[in-house]
């Protein structure tokens, strides 16, 4: 091993990833590009400061002559990434993994970023997993000794989400500081896997979180283009998916997809993220920019469908394929009305995706696949996309992306009850380990437990009132989670004490950190203190036991600290 590179942790099969000679590959992609990564999070962190002093997004004049210019595409898809109606997604957990690829899913999106958890025996597992599936090698048996294998005939193509820009991997030191999460994720498939991908029709695919602008899709190019020339690869192998799922992003649709255009595979719209970067850059703004209950937000409302339409638009017409957001349900035998009703919320909303030109959605759940595709079956036929079909009849409209006066709905009791609620349970479970878990019939991952935690502080910060006339007050929220502490299960190993105190920091202090999953790893991951768990999640279907401050912002401490 090299010895400017530390490894501080160690986890069951660390010896088959961390290679003396992939690790030789990370340190070339961290020393070639880490100084750009710290740039461009230091812009990130100029930018929240402008949107707290009250600037807004807006289309750039400096990137126009690319908007402009129509005769640019993307490279045509990759193989086996023609047809994606149907994509299923969550954390490479070995049961998950085989669940996934047994799905009849056209594409799986192998998570190492909101649906998981950070500890290393997460990072390490991932990568032992991917290498096994890959190379059909994969088997488990549970606890309980039940045998999950195998047995799809056609396996969905895997797309692997590395963690995003902002994340570090300390359990990785080069030369005293953490390595990008990002790098590792990315470098450690790459180099264990592109040469098997392509030998079985395939490639090295990615799915790229949290892109803030065109620059930084630019530097997931150069970092591209550097793997291939180290590990041979023909350029335009390496193939990515970009999340629209940050405001800014939605500005520069067309431009991210020109700084990727011999790597581009298309673009996501990433709902969950993008409601929560929207409360993120606003929050400081006033009632104008806050939102309802988060279980009123829907795909409906009118700033969502401007984000949605625009880009299928931008990616149609540079012939990239446009996806669709999460269905987050999770079907249940033990209610099946209730169920029954979330699957026709579910066709409906495919339904509306296909009609509005998407080739392709998400869903968290196997038990969704037949009724995305389905959906996506009734608009495609037997095409493999939608490619074909231009949406110049969406206007590029900046205004419409940022317009939250027409938004329907209110905030409830329930609602902040709700918030508070999933925001703890969440964080108790991706302490022990868990980024995916179903709370309430719905699957939750870091994006929906920011949206969550991030309303509530916004309430707070603008005096917001419920439905019922009262102000929300931090006294208010420490109230609730005081009742709601009471009424959480207790069972070895929770880490539920933990959890209230990170919502407690993450929410309700004056301060607003930009991650919740920065502040968690900083915390309680960072300094080694993981815990190994056993038993179930402990998530229930019963009802939550029943039960005004000046805040300054962190993005204004970065201002008067400039």
């Amino acid at each position: 091993m090299n010895d400017r590179i530390r490894i501080t942790a160690t986890a069951e099969g660390q010896e088959r990833v961390l290679t003396d000679d992939a690790l030789s590959f990370l340190l070339e992609l961290h020393d070639a590009f880490e100084c750009q990564r710290q740039q461009q999070l230091q812009d990130r962190r100029k930018r929240r400061a402008a949107f707290a002093d009250g600037d807004v997004p807006s289309f750039l004049a400096a990137t126009e002559r690319i908007r402009r210019d129509s005769s640019w595409k993307v490279a045509p898809p990759a193989p086996g990434l023609e047809d994606r109606r149907v994509e299923i997604t969550g954390p490479i957990e070995r049961k998950m993994t085989i669940n996934a690829l047994n799905s009849g899913a056209k594409v799986w999106l192998a998570d190492c970023e909101d649906a998981s958890s950070p500890l290393w025996r997460n990072v390490i597992a991932s990568q032992v997993n991917l290498q096994d599936a890959i190379r059909e090698q994969i088997e488990f048996t549970s606890p309980e000794g039940k045998e999950y294998r195998v047995t799809a005939e056609q396996t969905p193509t895997i797309v692997v989400r590395p963690r995003g820009w902002h994340l570090d991997e300390h359990r990785i030191i080069v030369d005293g500081k953490p390595m990008s999460g990002s790098l590792v994720d990315f470098g450690l498939h790459v180099f264990h896997n592109a040469d098997e991908l392509i030998a079985r029709g395939s490639g090295p695919y990615f799915y790229l979180p949290k892109i803030e602008n065109h620059l930084e899709a630019r530097l997931w190019n150069d970092v591209f283009v550097m793997a291939q020339q180290l590990l041979v690869l023909p350029q335009g192998t390496i193939r990515a998916t970009v999340l629209i799922e940050t405001i800014t992003a939605a500005f520069e649709m067309e431009e991210i997809l020109y700084e990727l255009r011999d790597h581009s595979a298309g673009l996501n719209a990433g709902r969950w993220d993008y409601l929560f970067s929207m409360i993120k850059a606003f929050r400081l703004r006033g009632e104008a920019f806050v939102l309802p209950d988060r279980a009123q937000l829907t795909m409906t409302a009118p700033f969502m469908r401007a984000y949605t339409e625009q880009l299928v638009r931008a990616c149609h017409r540079r012939g990239a394929h446009a996806i669709g957001g999460m269905a987050a349900f999770v079907p249940s035998a033990k209610d099946p009305e209730a169920t029954e009703r979330a699957l026709s919320a579910v066709a409906a909303d495919k339904s509306r995706e296909a009609g509005d030109g998407f080739d392709g959605s998400w869903v968290a759940h196997p038990g969704l696949v037949a009724t995305c595709r389905e959906a996506f079956d009734a608009v495609l036929g037997d095409e493999p996309n939608q490619l074909g079909r231009s949406r110049e009849d969406v206007p590029v409209d900046g205004d419409a992306l940022i317009d939250l006066s027409t938004t329907p709905g209110e905030i409830t009791d329930g609602g902040l009850r709700s918030n508070i609620e999933i925001g703890i349970r969440y964080m108790e479970a991706w302490l022990r380990g868990h980024g995916a878990v179903a709370i309430h019939s719905l699957m939750e991952d870091a994006a929906t437990a920011e949206i969550s935690r991030s309303q509530v502080w916004q309430w707070i910060y603008n005096e917001s009132a419920t439905s019922d006339g009262r102000t929300i007050t931090r006294e208010r929220c420490e109230a609730i989670v005081d009742e709601l502490g009471r009424g959480f299960e207790r069972a070895e190993g929770n880490r539920f004490r933990e959890a209230i105190a990170l919502f407690r920091e993450i929410a309700l202090e004056e301060t607003y950190p930009a991650f919740l999953t920065l502040a968690g790893t900083e915390r309680y991951l960072a300094e080694g203190v993981e815990r190994s768990t056993t038993g179930p999640i402990p998530v229930t279907d019963a009802p939550a036991p029943v039960a005004q401050t000046t805040s300054r912002d962190a993005d204004e401490q970065e201002r008067e600290a400039a």
